[in-house]
């Protein structure tokens, strides 16, 4: 069994409009972006990531911003939900602020004992806000929002799958454990894991695949500490016999790839170097950053990507 994963890295996104989405997270919901920078595969959309002060594993939310890219359709095989960790008492602050700015998809429940505020992004993202009782991450406060109400990071996500029996024995191999159960969904948990620690399973055997769009995650990645850390995992993955990508430079942390049973694309990245490689903490996000292959081609790649706000 893995026992160096600490819980969720980051969650990479799709969306259709790089403006809309950087006021989204910026404004509504009061993330800090942490960098500016392309896909790596292709350096005419833009590749931004969100979150607490220094872009701590566990608080990233980052999008690929295609131009005019069709909505996705929701499904099976697909992360159905990306939940954020919230202060206890916080939910009616956000319903209030959500409603106040035209936020769709609004409605609260409450999910193994906690208060939750689901909503959708710009593109039909499927997000929540899940009341934490002890997360004491310090979080990045925006207008209007006080550090009393800020968003902490990631709670967990929730994975939409056909039968959660091989993912459940996958996760137990990366070393979450089974906690409970409340109808169709098994929660599981890294114990003494980084806040962003909990996965929950939906069966949904009817339901058809998802078809990835906007608003469609297109992959979540897992934290390591380091790459000699990341090196152990890939070779017990591949010794179960998972075909996993050989180790890709991010720049801002080193990836490596591999397909579930149940569909959904897992990275598992490293929590170094981190994202004030390149930036003074202070100024996180502000400039373009690009990947050193793509420097002689800056004026050409920053003419066809569109202004955003600071």
């Amino acid at each position: 069994m893995i026992k160096d994963i600490k819980g969720l890295h980051h969650v990479t996104s799709m969306a259709s409009n790089a403006q809309q989405n950087n006021a989204f997270f910026t404004d509504t919901l009061g993330l800090r972006r942490v960098k500016k920078t392309v896909n790596f595969d292709d350096p005419s959309v833009y590749h931004l990531y969100y979150g607490d002060e220094q872009g701590t594993p566990g608080t990233v939310m980052t999008y690929f911003p295609f131009p005019h890219m069709m909505t996705g359709r929701p499904g099976v095989g697909e992360v159905g939900e990306t939940q954020f960790s919230i202060p206890k008492g916080s939910l009616a602050f956000w319903k209030d602020r959500l409603i106040a700015q035209g936020v769709g998809g609004i409605a609260t429940d409450t999910v193994f004992g906690a208060g939750r505020l689901r909503f959708t992004g710009p593109d039909g993202d499927a997000l929540a806000l899940v009341e934490a009782n002890d997360d004491a991450r310090t979080p990045w406060t925006a207008e209007g929002i006080s550090a009393d109400n800020a968003i902490r990071g990631f709670s967990g996500a929730r994975f939409n799958l056909h039968e959660t029996a091989s993912t459940a024995e996958l996760l137990g191999f990366m070393g979450y454990e089974r906690a409970e159960t409340e109808g169709d969904v098994t929660r599981f948990i890294i114990p003494g894991g980084n806040g962003a620690d909990t996965i929950d399973l939906v069966a949904l055997p009817q339901t058809p695949f998802a078809r990835q769009g906007a608003g469609s995650v297109h992959h979540i990645a897992f934290a390591v500490e380091n790459r000699e850390k990341q090196l152990e995992v890939r070779k017990a993955l591949m010794d179960t016999g998972y075909q996993v990508t050989p180790v890709i430079d991010r720049d801002y942390f080193w990836a490596i790839y591999f397909r579930t049973p149940g569909g959904i694309l897992f990275e598992i990245a490293t929590n170094e170097p981190g994202f004030d490689r390149d930036e003074d903490t202070a100024h996180l996000g502000e400039a373009l950053k690009l990947p050193s292959r793509y420097e002689p081609f800056r004026n050409k790649i920053e003419a066809g990507l569109v202004p955003l706000a600071a």
